[in-house]
């Protein structure tokens, strides 16, 4: 085990090297200039001289291989540097809006957990029956169901109309309630089938069959047998979508004007905010790294069969 994250880990020096010049080239390759955008912020007239002052103070008059290598040295001293926009710290930024995120992230998590297990547990208990018909009807509309509609929708509903929950400032439990629903009902049903269908597949299990020839009780045949290796393709597929969980939802962060990643980034980008911009996608690569990690970890203690 000990081997397997310190190569990991070590893995990981390369790839956000890598990540570090893709970012780098695709940000400068955008459309728009960050000199014009910077000067439209400040509501400075956009003239040749003014446009060569804000180049020379973002540093954009350098060739791009020096920009590049400044910016480096200034990330390996965990330094991302200032945002055009805020003319704050982007590191500082970055945190902010990451812990709006993990709260939105945990709270649909949370949802997901208590929908999905027991959705999935029952419609595995009878297949083709009426829970099983239900929720594969349900799953239908959840997947089809457009998340910004959807957003809307619960603001009509619950913040307009029933006047039950807020629908933005997010300083407390109730103002995650929507935007979490909101995101949770998009992978509900893709969560729920996935542990149907496995709690089916391991049913019939050579495994499952000589733990009842041994006499053990079903329960516990269900618990420590079933359920348990059902839960591998659970965690595997859910490590790939909670590094976009994390990384903020862009759509619906919008929607409820949340102050999460996914708005600081629609922010930057109509800003043209490159610093702020590369340091973001430096955060995500590391988000969908470390989560896949523990992904790995989490089935190899469910399964001992798993090798790391």
């Amino acid at each position: 085990m000990k081997k397997y994250f310190a190569k990991r880990i070590l893995m990981v020096i390369p790839i956000m090297f890598c990540v570090t010049v893709v970012t780098f080239l695709i940000v400068r390759a955008m459309p728009g200039d960050a000199a014009t955008a910077y000067l439209m912020a400040k509501r400075v007239p956009v003239t040749t001289e003014n446009l060569e002052m804000a180049m020379k103070t973002l540093g954009l008059n350098e060739p791009l291989y020096k920009q590049y290598f400044v910016w480096l040295g200034h990330i390996l001293q965990l330094d991302l540097g200032t945002s055009y926009m805020l003319k704050t710290s982007v590191t500082a930024e970055l945190a902010k809006a990451f812990s709006y995120t993990v709260r939105l992230a945990g709270m649909a998590l949370l949802w997901l957990i208590l929908f999905c297990i027991p959705m999935g547990i029952l419609s595995a208990a009878k297949p083709g029956g009426v829970i099983d018909r239900l929720t594969r009807v349900t799953g239908f509309l959840g997947s089809s169901i457009p998340s910004f509609w959807l957003g809307f929708l619960l603001v009509q509903i619950f913040a307009i109309k029933l006047k039950l929950l807020p629908v933005s400032l997010a300083t407390g439990f109730e103002n995650l309630i929507l935007p979490s629903v909101t995101i949770a009902v998009g992978y509900i049903p893709t969560y729920t089938r996935i542990l149907r269908n496995s709690i089916l597949e391991n049913v019939k299990s050579p495994y499952v069959i000589y733990a009842r020839a041994r006499g053990i009780s079903e329960k516990r045949i269900f618990l420590t047998h079933i359920l348990k290796n059902s839960m591998i393709p659970l965690v595997t597929s859910f490590g790939m979508n909670l590094g976009g969980l994390l990384s903020g939802s862009v759509i619906v962060e919008n929607v409820f004007s949340f102050p999460g990643l996914g708005r600081l980034i629609v922010e930057a980008i109509g800003g043209r905010d490159y610093p702020l911009i590369q340091g973001y996608i430096l955060l995500l690569a590391l988000i969908f790294i470390f989560t896949n990690m523990l992904a790995d970890t989490i089935c190899a203690y469910l399964d001992p069969r798993i090798h790391l």
